[in-house]
């Protein structure tokens, strides 16, 4: 079931679904906001949920509709692309062989039979960004969780609408948002950290904070830096 409540000038989706505790969600580019509750909760209960979450919804809101958004794709040559935090111009080259991508000094190049389309393009760049980073993300479980203690978990790369990592302790499995492929190294090795410390505190209370602060000392930094930069030109939904 789904009914929306309206919170002043805020529109709330609610999905009431069969599951144990209630989610709240804010989603890019404009804030739009959704809280999927047990089936079993009623509508005033969800509602004073809300309302308790008002002033962090109106921060988080504030906080997408500021953030810096590329601009769309077009796979064009000369075309600004980002590899680990650096820019590259991409470099589109026909020739009748299998797609592949290269980085030469400053360029991207993407190698693709003729008549390729746009759609074609994407693909082979998003699974050529997934190697890298599940490359990359497979190094840095393996040195992390035999630093923090924990046991090396089950790793998936997905294209993520809301968040950069997320852990589910239970069956110590990570997913790793493809977008960190384009951001500099250290703020995948901060979601990294932050995804293994789940596998010792599934929330994010003082504890968890205290684990951070012991691991990555400078973890709120590194944090700061990746929600500064910019992320991809999408209106994503839920």
């Amino acid at each position: 079931m789904t009914v929306q409540i309206q919170l002043g000038d805020i529109a709330v989706d609610v999905v009431q679904k069969g599951i144990k505790n209630i989610h709240l969600s804010v989603y890019p580019p404009q804030g739009r906001v959704r809280i999927a509750a047990p089936l079993r909760m009623d509508l005033d209960t969800i509602r004073v949920f809300a309302i308790s979450k008002l002033g962090w919804i109106k921060q988080q809101q504030s906080k997408l509709r500021s953030q810096a958004r590329e601009a769309p794709r077009e796979y064009l040559n000369r075309e600004s692309h980002y590899v680990w935090g650096k820019r590259y111009l991409l470099k589109v080259v026909e020739h009748d062989a299998p797609p592949s991508v290269t980085v030469k000094h400053s360029a991207l190049v993407l190698n693709m039979r003729p008549g390729s389309d746009d759609a074609k393009k994407q693909s082979v760049l998003s699974e050529w960004y997934r190697q890298q980073l599940k490359e990359e993300t497979q190094a840095l479980i393996a040195k992390w969780a035999a630093h923090m203690g924990v046991p090396v978990p089950a790793l998936t790369i997905r294209k993520m609408k809301t968040k950069w990592g997320s852990c589910t302790p239970v069956t110590r499995h990570i997913l790793i948002n493809l977008e960190l492929a384009k951001k500099p190294p250290e703020c995948l090795e901060y979601i990294v950290v932050h995804e293994l410390a789940h596998l010792l505190e599934p929330t994010h209370n003082n504890r968890f904070i205290a684990l951070m602060t012991q691991f990555m000392p400078k973890w709120r930094f590194y944090r700061d830096e990746l929600n500064r930069l910019p992320v991809r030109h999408e209106d994503w939904g839920y």
